[in-house]
């Protein structure tokens, strides 16, 4: 029986009791004057169960209303510590439940928090999809790889299409883990596995991205390629005409023809090994400029002279037109950016001129050089400043070049934080810059 249904049996017996004696007390004085002091005594012990059950039904009440509080996730309910009785015991042991309960959600709020941030500092791209096929979660990575910016939840279908992901999401969606395939999404080479999660709650989807591993696979085995054939090339005349001079009956004129071929495809051999062993020097991050105040004027005008009289053996008149006369750089550097710039404007250019120069802005100084040559077409622009890139390989070749210089003069100019840039019309010629900015990046501050 409630504390209720026994609260409204005291009411009855209390009216009861009222009315018998009420009835004793109107027919019989004697009698009534007997059972006076036992009814109201009755009364005095109804009255006080009455009270008592009333302040129990109350307090339980108050914890019916805790536990309810608690289970709709209110953490901050308690049970009143006054409780009579055992209810004070269980009234502690909710209280006891509840910070047990509170802690534990703490626990479980720091733990996702932290799970959160791990997943967005991957590099992987994580991907949750419900059983309604919806994306929960999209951490920094899959949103890169994908391009989504859109806020989940939505719809997987409005993932980019691609036939390895669909399989994998279908088949983890049926309860199937999928091994590691790659997949072509959206111009990106991505290795990617989808595991089912437990009780059919959904999947998660993990993603790799390979494309740049996949570029600098391509890059180096490019580079292979490519010095493969460049030293192929001279390795072929030398050991070809190092076995002609080896016949005693050729002429001694012959002979010296022979022996300055083979020295010029030895000298050709020593500038490529040369250059890559500076670009490996300047990738390896060994090398970092050490910049000093440079005489821009004076140093265009030596680098100049060098090359005046090959640019003259090919009908080129040399200038100079510098109007920034300081530039606080790595000199060395500097004078390779340019030599580099003006040998591959003599080496391509047939007739008119070569003329380096120099201009200053409020954030650095700009040197270049400028050739009339038949110019660059705008398809190889982006690409000339690539290892062992010609526009016109077969005339590079013919003409000595390796391929390298344009290449270590990007790294040379990066070194000091600055860009280099090729601009040029067919027909027109070629203008190809460097920026030194005044703050140089990574620099070493010589003594």
């Amino acid at each position: 029986m409630t504390l209720r249904a026994r609260l409204q049996l005291h009411s009855v017996a209390v009216v009861v009791l009222v009315v018998i004696f009420v009835s004793v007390s109107d027919n019989d004085t004697s009698v009534g004057e007997m059972l006076l002091p036992a009814a109201a005594a009755t009364l005095v012990v109804v009255i006080l169960s009455w009270l008592v059950t009333r302040r129990l039904t109350n307090t339980i009440a108050e914890m019916a209303d805790v536990a309810r509080s608690l289970a709709r996730g209110d953490m901050s309910a308690r049970a009143p510590l006054t409780a009579p009785g055992e209810l004070a015991a269980l009234a502690t042991a909710l209280g006891r439940l509840g910070e047990h309960l509170a802690s534990r959600i703490t626990d479980l709020r720091h733990e996702e928090a932290l799970l959160g941030n791990l997943v967005e500092a991957l590099d992987e791209g994580v991907i949750t999809v419900n059983a309604r096929r919806e994306v929960t979660r999209m951490n920094a990575a899959a949103q890169t790889i994908f391009g989504a910016t859109r806020p989940v939840p939505f719809g997987f279908d409005m993932l980019p299409r691609s036939r390895e992901l669909r399989h994998a999401m279908e088949s983890a969606l049926a309860g199937i883990a999928t091994d590691p395939v790659e997949a072509d999404i959206g111009g990106r080479n991505v290795s990617l596995v989808a595991r089912p999660l437990p009780g059919n709650r959904g999947i998660v989807l993990a993603l790799f991205d390979l494309t740049r591993m996949r570029r600098l696979e391509n890059v180096r085995r490019d580079f292979v390629a490519n010095v493969s054939h460049e030293l192929r090339t001279p390795l072929t005349v030398i050991t070809g005409f190092a076995e002609t001079l080896a016949d005693d009956d050729i002429p001694a004129e012959m002979r010296q023809q022979f022996a300055a071929t083979i020295r010029a495809h030895a000298e050709r051999m020593r500038r490529i090994v040369d250059d890559l062993l500076d670009l490996s020097r300047l990738e390896s991050g060994n090398w970092s400029p050490q910049p000093a105040e440079i005489d821009l004027a004076e140093l265009a005008q030596e680098v100049a002279a060098t090359f005046r009289d090959a640019a003259a053996t090919r009908g080129l008149l040399m200038t100079v037109d510098v109007d920034a006369t300081g530039l606080k750089a790595d000199r060395t550097a500097v004078r390779q950016v340019l030599s580099n710039y003006v040998d591959n404007a003599i080496r391509y250019s047939e007739a008119g001129s070569v003329t380096i120069f120099g201009t200053r802005d409020l954030n650095g100084t700009t040197i270049g050089v400028q050739d009339t040559g038949p110019g660059i077409a705008q398809a190889h622009l982006s690409r000339v400043f690539e290892r062992f890139y010609r526009v016109d390989a077969g005339r590079a070749r013919k003409s000595g070049g390796t391929g390298l210089g344009l290449a270590i003069v990007k790294h040379l100019v990066e070194a000091h934080g600055g860009t280099v840039k090729a601009e040029s019309e067919l027909g027109h010629g070629t203008t190809m810059t460097a920026f030194f900015p005044d703050q140089v990046a990574g620099a070493v501050t010589s003594a």
